[in-house]
């Protein structure tokens, strides 16, 4: 059996903020003009491909086509994985019934698959919105010290991302972003994607490092005015495929500023990390990487096809992100979709290919085709996935 899945985003907006809409196609052999038949297991294997190109666990995937295909309803609401459903058309020639079914589709948010693998993340120097905020304790260089940190935090906390840095070179993130350029920024995005290798790239600016009015211990006559500093900063992370955003909070909070006025301040020292601003910041760090462990657990692990020879390809993710022999994989071709407005979204043709790794280094594996067949169409730069 064969089977076609395309998310046609632009065509179908979803009331759920992470939900997509998937169309997917299946085909199925009517067996002693069971007709009936025939048709659920067309609808299931496509819904089952769609959840799990969408990111759902296996579990939730059984639990949830099972729960659907038992209705007596096409047509329903589902309060779990599928927001919606319904059948499309289904066509009979022969003995072969060919059905396409839309789904709403919102991915697990705890447990799946994508989970045992470490995806990469590119993480770019931060931006400071007002940079003469910057000015008492000569703290500019906080842009990319603050990225250098939460990365090692990343690297040695967290546990499903494998982080690279671009520290030496800003990018026009947040100028883009300010300008409500949706469509540049994407373009920004997948182009450091391919450049740094990454699967997603985080950008991040610095919003607030200003100073209360009221000193903190102004009683104290015989000592400097401590004031608090504030610290805010915003994260942004996308899809490095597509260049969709995945991710985006603001942090804020607020400490002694415990130096002169007149002090210059290395934010590259342990006098720094060690005070009572240093020590806020490090807080502000840890609650990111609990929020971002939780919302890019399940996010697609998706490796790139950098070489295919027959039945063998090679693919960007090794022995660093979780990839052991025998682990299987789908092949996706990105079909993105460009609007007459210039607006583009997100699609995927799924491969009737699944391959399974036969070798393994620290950043690549090689793998090949379970049956043997070549594998035809697929060319560098497509995906590969594991559900």
């Amino acid at each position: 059996m064969r089977l076609f899945i395309s998310a046609l985003l632009s065509l179908f907006i979803t009331h759920s903020a992470n939900a997509q809409w998937y169309e997917a196609q299946g085909k199925s052999v009517i067996m002693q003009g069971n007709n009936e038949r025939a048709k659920t297991l067309a609808m299931e294997n496509a819904l089952k491909k769609a959840l799990l190109v969408a990111g759902a666990s296996v579990s939730s995937v059984q639990k949830t086509v099972n729960g659907l295909l038992t209705q007596n309803e096409i047509n329903i609401r589902a309060s779990g994985t599928v927001n919606s459903f319904e059948l499309v058309d289904e066509t009979y020639e022969g003995n072969l019934i060919t059905v396409t079914i839309r789904a709403d589709i919102l991915p697990q948010s705890k447990q799946c698959f994508s989970s045992d693998y470490r995806k990469s993340l590119l993480i770019t120097r931060s931006n400071l919105i007002h940079r003469e905020q910057a000015n008492i304790g000569k703290i500019y260089p906080i842009d990319s010290k603050l990225m250098e940190k939460l990365a090692y935090k990343i690297n040695n906390q967290g546990i499903y991302l494998d982080t690279k840095l671009l520290l030496k070179q800003k990018p026009q993130f947040s100028r883009l972003n300010n300008s409500l350029q949706i469509e540049a920024i994407k373009k920004l995005t997948m182009s450091l994607a391919n450049i740094s290798d990454s699967q997603y790239v985080m950008y991040s600016e610095i919003n607030d490092l200003s100073f209360e009015q009221a000193a903190t211990n102004g009683w104290q006559f015989w000592q400097e005015d401590v004031y608090k500093r504030q610290f805010s900063v915003s994260l942004y992370i996308y899809n490095g495929s597509n260049g969709e955003s995945v991710f985006s909070k603001q942090y804020r909070k607020s400490a002694p500023w415990g130096f002169g006025k007149r002090q210059h301040v290395d934010v590259h020292s342990e006098v720094f990390w060690q005070s009572q601003y240093g020590m806020t910041i490090e807080k502000v760090m840890n609650d990111m990487i609990i929020d971002i462990d939780e919302n890019m657990m399940c996010q697609p692990t998706r490796g790139k096809i950098v070489q295919v020879s027959g039945n063998s390809l090679t693919i960007n993710l090794g022995k660093r992100h979780g990839v052991k022999v025998g682990d299987e994989f789908s092949l996706l071709h990105l079909n993105n979709i460009t609007t007459d407005a210039g607006k583009t979204y997100a699609g995927f043709n799924v491969s009737p290919h699944t391959v399974k790794v036969t070798q393994v280094s620290q950043q690549s594996a090689q793998a090949i085709t379970k049956d043997e067949k070549l594998l035809g169409n697929i060319q560098l730069n497509d995906l590969a996935v594991r559900y």
